[in-house]
């Protein structure tokens, strides 16, 4: 890390633990940021998702399983190996 890096972790540790929560949150944004055409086309590719599977569900063409059921068809997976 550089010397400016280091001096600015350690001024940001000096907060009080809500402006750190702040500091923390403005840079994780400015991260995302970075990738925001990437997180768009996830965004997208999401939503057409969506899109078809309620589709299917209104056509008649797909269905629902009960969580229940698919939790027991997990664990029963995992128990096997």
């Amino acid at each position: 890390m550089s010397t400016t890096a280091d001096r600015v972790l350690q001024d940001a540790l000096s907060l009080s633990e809500q402006e750190r929560a702040e500091v923390a949150a403005r840079l994780i944004e400015s991260l995302d940021a970075a990738g925001d055409a990437e997180a768009a086309a996830i965004e997208e590719a999401w939503a057409a998702e969506i899109e078809r599977r309620c589709a299917g569900l209104d056509t008649g063409t797909t269905g629902t399983t009960d969580w229940q059921d698919v939790r027991r068809h997990i664990e029963t997976k995992i128990l096997r190996k």
